[in-house]
């Protein structure tokens, strides 16, 4: 196992350093290593390794939210207004849409598992958009009107929406039922895991405002906490109230709550702690994706349901097109603006590859399916949008010289 981990932390920093010197993800990188070390082709990676694998991608998933969370200002998505506030769920949904219409004729599954598909293909992705919109900002390329600030602003929410509804809609795929008890879960769901997120805040922030500690220590104590929090929610599982219900209670989103709550009220320590959190993630990032890749079903990929997946994912991007610009629509941006909007909300990566494999590792019989699906649009998409943020902005974006200006002078 160590060796399996030397290799996978040494290459895959390395590879991934190349790629992104090429303009090309490091995620992507990351995925074909997994692909390379994995079962399917060189059997490199240690098998201890990967029956942990889904507890590690859960760590991840974790870190994802706590991040998003500290980073959630919800007082710039008021400033923003409308279109902020549309473009947290309206693209998603639109691309979970497409994904019922067409992958249960295309690829002949049920319409439960299309709708657990299209909750884990629906999100964008921070690990790429966002370095690029700050990019952006600092060069001033749409500053006018903060289109930059726009997509940074709604890429996070947009994540905690599709993770909601991919925790909802795996019960009902479990179950393969429609009832009164399944439906019952998802709101109190909610609602427990936002109530929970606030009792563990309330708690935090009390201790952090009566008791010196270092930003290091706060860090390892909300990293603790959330693990608690995931626990907990694991409790809560074995305890069923009827035969087909128990107590619902998404840690995650009380993982979230946590971390907007801690950024309200203790700002200054809530972004360092996020730094923290950033330098936690460039390792996890890549174990993650290497992990991905390697549980991939290769004979799977290369079938014809695997070359029917690429269709299926750009009819789902199409219809996630047509949210972002029904979101936009009635706005102050221009035509080539909200083009550029509509290609940085195309990259799937991160969220996919945390919630990817869980289908797989709790035994349902589309695990395989939806772990492919979600290789194929990290490998496609993730590349395809990156490059088109980056060699078409200064063109579908105007710069701002006169601000620029005065910073050169200031």
């Amino acid at each position: 196992m160590f060796l399996s981990l030397g290799v996978i932390f040494v290459v895959g920093f390395l590879g991934g350093f190349l790629f992104e010197k090429i303009r090309i993800p490091k995620i992507v990188f990351y995925t074909i290593l997994g692909i390379l070390l994995g079962p399917s082709l060189l059997g490199f990676i240690n098998e201890d390794l990967l029956n942990i694998s889904s507890y590690l991608r859960q760590i991840a998933l974790m870190i994802i939210l706590t991040r998003s969370g500290l980073s959630l200002d919800i007082k710039k998505l008021k400033e923003i207004g409308r279109p902020a506030i549309l473009m947290c769920f309206l693209p998603a949904t639109f691309e979970i849409i497409g994904v019922i219409i067409f992958a249960p004729l295309l690829l002949g599954i049920s319409y439960f598992e299309a709708l657990l598909l299209g909750s884990v293909l629906g999100a964008v992705s921070p690990a790429i958009v966002v370095p690029r919109m700050i990019k952006l900002q600092s060069l001033h390329y749409g500053d006018k009107h903060h289109v930059s600030e726009l997509i940074m602003a709604t890429a996070s929410c947009d994540d905690i929406y599709v993770i909601t509804l991919f925790y909802a809609f795996k019960g009902l795929v479990a179950n393969q039922t429609f009832d009164y008890w399944t439906l019952l879960e998802i709101p109190t769901s909610i609602i427990f895991g936002i109530l929970f997120g606030v009792i563990v805040a309330v708690i935090l922030i009390y201790l952090f405002k009566k008791v010196k500690i270092n930003i290091v220590f706060k860090t390892i104590i909300i990293f603790g906490s959330s693990l608690i929090m995931m626990g907990v929610e694991e409790l809560f599982k074995s305890y069923n109230i009827t035969a087909n219900y128990h107590i619902g209670l998404s840690s995650l989103l009380g993982i979230i709550v946590l971390g907007i709550l801690l950024l309200k009220f203790l700002p200054n320590e809530a972004k360092e702690i996020k730094k923290g959190y950033d330098s936690l993630w460039n390792g996890f990032e890549i174990l993650l994706f290497v992990l991905v890749g390697a549980i991939v079903d290769l004979k799977y990929a290369f079938s014809t349901a695997g070359a029917i997946f690429i269709g299926v994912i750009f009819l789902a991007l199409i219809f996630r097109s047509i949210g972002v610009i029904i979101s936009i629509s009635f706005t102050n941006f221009t035509f080539k603006e909200k083009i550029f909007i509509i290609i940085s909300y195309l990259p799937k990566a991160t969220v996919q590859a945390s919630i990817g494999g869980i289908a797989l590792s709790e035994g349902l019989a589309c695990g395989t399916m939806i772990l492919t699906g979600v290789v194929i649009s990290i490998l496609i998409t993730a590349p395809i949008g990156a490059i088109l943020m980056d060699s078409l902005y200064k063109k579908l974006l105007n710069k701002d010289e006169l601000l620029e200006q005065r910073e050169v002078i200031n």
